[in-house]
């Protein structure tokens, strides 16, 4: 019988490379320009990825498949890393939609190429434009049934709430294709999103990294308010690096708005909070720190840690998370549940994996690291 994995990392950004070589000719000139094309924004005072993460080969980090393995798979006895890209996620932003439609779709390729073939470690993500949702749900049902792609991923910036039934196609293709839809913040305020606020723009990087957590207390309130659960019952929503502690205040006060409003939303058959605790999947990174921990360990409990709360390191930015040292004292049945258990439930991850490779030569390939140009320090995703 095969052991279960102790350790799964729900959002390790591996750098994209070029994928000229996987574009229509007619983008690949609107590439090599212009990469993403929608400019940068809020950026920290240094680079968003850690300078000791560069390759041994140099590079960008997150670039080398190999140094990942050794830098923070090996390290840390991570049995799978579900890749989560950078600086591709902010396409959807892009008023082209023929060109992100063609970005994604070669970025996706690229991954398959790259990266899901170099270890059975690495797990993808499908990227989509999430601006035009035909196309995205093509995208999904061309790519979804690779193995190794294990979930859809979307910026959580937007034109407007991800509830709407504008997005309702790529929730179809995905739940026809057993795949969890996942956002992930870093574009909030650019392209043709709206303000990172309600009220507007922050002044400065701390502002605006302080309050993400709104965008993604709108879009679950959304997905819960129009009905997403109940016309896609299998679905589930993954809010990556989005924080945890709101959450509590947000089901207590949609189910008290639902007491007295549920006219409103006659579709809905149960409480806000039950549809959150079975189709809402929350990532440790950012992790909140209280001055006493066990108030976190009190949020862990009000919203079904053991059920709702994954493991992420967001490797290798800033602020990432040592899986030793991030998460608060837990009991060992919801450690085990957040570490592994909940991620293995949802990516259909009930083994380790069949190899652990450290040297993809030795499958006789050689990679070359993925150049540094392509992240650049105004253009990556949080």
């Amino acid at each position: 019988m095969n052991e279960v994995p102790a350790l799964i990392d729900a959002d390790v950004h591996n750098a994209i490379g070029d994928l000229t070589p996987y574009l229509p000719k007619a983008w690949q000139a609107q590439w090599k320009r212009s990469n993403v094309g929608i400019g940068g924004f809020y950026s920290p005072p240094i680079s968003v990825s850690r300078t000791d993460a560069i390759p041994d080969r140099g590079g960008a980090p997150g670039g080398d498949p190999e140094f990942m393995i050794k830098d923070h798979l090996d390290r840390y006895n991570i049995d799978y890393a579900i890749l989560t890209g950078s600086n591709i996620l902010a396409i959807s932003l892009h008023p082209d939609p023929d060109y992100a439609n063609a970005i994604v779709t070669a970025c996706n390729d690229c991954t398959i190429e790259t990266w899901l073939k170099i270890s059975p470690r690495f797990k993808g993500s499908l990227f989509v434009n999430a601006s035009d949702p035909a196309e995205a749900a093509k995208e999904i049902r061309r790519v979804g049934s690779h193995p190794d792609m294990v979930q859809v991923i979307l910026t959580s910036a937007s034109r407007m709430p991800y509830g709407q039934r504008f997005f309702h196609p790529i929730y179809e293709a995905a739940e026809e294709m057993g795949l969890p839809v996942a956002i992930h913040p870093g574009a909030e305020g650019r392209g043709i999103s709206g303000p990172p606020t309600p009220s507007g723009y922050p002044t400065r990087y701390m502002e605006w990294h302080n309050i993400l957590p709104i965008n993604y207390m709108t879009h679950i309130n959304s997905l819960v308010c129009e009905g997403v659960f109940e016309k896609f019952p299998k679905l589930t929503f993954v809010a990556i690096e989005g924080g945890i502690a709101w959450l509590p205040h947000l089901m207590w006060r949609m189910d008290k708005n639902y007491k007295g409003l549920r006219d409103t939303t006659p579709w809905l058959n149960k409480l806000p909070s039950e549809y959150i605790t079975e189709h809402i999947r929350l990532t440790t990174q950012p992790i909140e720190e209280p001055k006493n921990p066990e108030h976190l360990v009190q949020i862990f409990e009000m919203i079904q840690a053991e059920k709702t709360v994954m493991f992420s390191s967001d490797y290798p930015h800033w602020d990432n998370d040592n899986p030793r040292l991030a998460l608060p004292r837990l009991s060992k049945t919801m450690k085990q549940r957040i570490l592994a258990g909940t991620a293995a439930e949802l990516y259909g991850l009930h083994s380790k994996p069949p190899e652990r490779l450290t040297d993809a030569k030795e499958r006789g390939e050689r990679l070359e690291p993925i150049p540094s140009l392509y992240i650049s320090r105004g253009e990556e995703e949080e």
